[in-house]
């Protein structure tokens, strides 16, 4: 129910497990998906952010939010001893009485609002299909196109710039002459042996992602794939953010981003 005094969080949360098939998604156990911390209420202002840190806690208090939404969510980094920098984050947030709630994977895979087929269409590439395996589910999204490899990468370059990111080329030459023709993007974390096969298994020549362990830029060519570092936040801004705007205009809520690049 939209209310000029806010929404209740339970309502809130209801929504985007619609929106988002939440509980059926699976996901990394410190993902922790849904509510991770609740509040007296009900919600007035939303916020979005990649990361959780005490920077983002400050910025959502500074902005007047008592709603986080979350990509990465507080227990990521696994249990830890609740003091120091993990007690003031709790603490910080508490006193502002102000809610969390993380989305990860779901909000990476999602065909409308998710990570990879935003970057996607912000890279003028149709999604057509998922890609990027994980147990029973993809995470990313893939399709077709004739481009030259480097307009996808100089396309890229700018996204990346817009959050303090930077983009790396595996093999780092890549012929002017080459051109996409099949790609895939998973955004995140999202070069692995296991998704450099299924690129080979399933002839794409060009993936796009935010990092991946120093082998994958070895094994790429051995691959026949070029693969697109473009920085793990760079690459997972776009999903959150719109989460955040869906949310705000389902409950006519204020809303904002916060801006938090890691750089990386």
């Amino acid at each position: 129910m939209i209310s000029p005094s806010g929404v209740e969080l339970r309502e809130v949360a209801q929504y985007i497990e619609q929106l988002l098939g939440v509980s059926a998604t699976p996901d990394y156990p410190q993902a922790m998906n849904g509510v991770q911390l609740g509040h007296q209420g009900p919600v007035r202002r939303v916020a979005g952010a990649v990361d959780f840190s005490l920077a983002t806690v400050e910025a959502a208090i500074a902005a007047g939010a008592n709603l986080l939404l979350l990509h990465h969510g507080m227990f990521w980094g696994g249990s830890q001893p609740i003091v120091g920098r993990q007690y003031e984050r709790l603490r910080r947030l508490m006193m502002n009485d102000v809610a969390v709630y993380a989305c990860h994977l779901p909000l990476d895979r999602d065909p409308d609002i998710g990570n990879a087929v935003l970057l996607a269409r912000a890279l003028g590439l149709e999604p057509v299909e998922g890609f990027g395996a994980y147990r029973t589910i993809t995470v990313g999204a893939s399709g077709a196109c004739d481009l030259p490899t480097r307009d996808i990468a100089a396309r890229l370059v700018a996204i990346a710039g817009e959050w303090d990111g930077h983009v790396v080329t595996a093999p780092m030459q890549v012929d002017r002459n080459r051109r996409t023709r099949r790609w895939a993007i998973v955004t995140g974390a999202g070069a692995s042996s296991e998704t450099l096969r299924e690129a080979a298994d399933r002839g794409i020549d060009t993936l796009v992602t935010g990092e991946g362990p120093h082998h994958t830029a070895v094994d790429a060519e051995e691959h026949g794939v070029v693969v697109l570092y473009a920085g793990h936040y760079a690459t997972e801004t776009l999903g959150i953010r719109a989460l955040a705007q869906r949310v705000g205009e389902r409950f006519d809520v204020p809303w904002d981003f916060l801006r938090l690049p890691t750089g990386t």
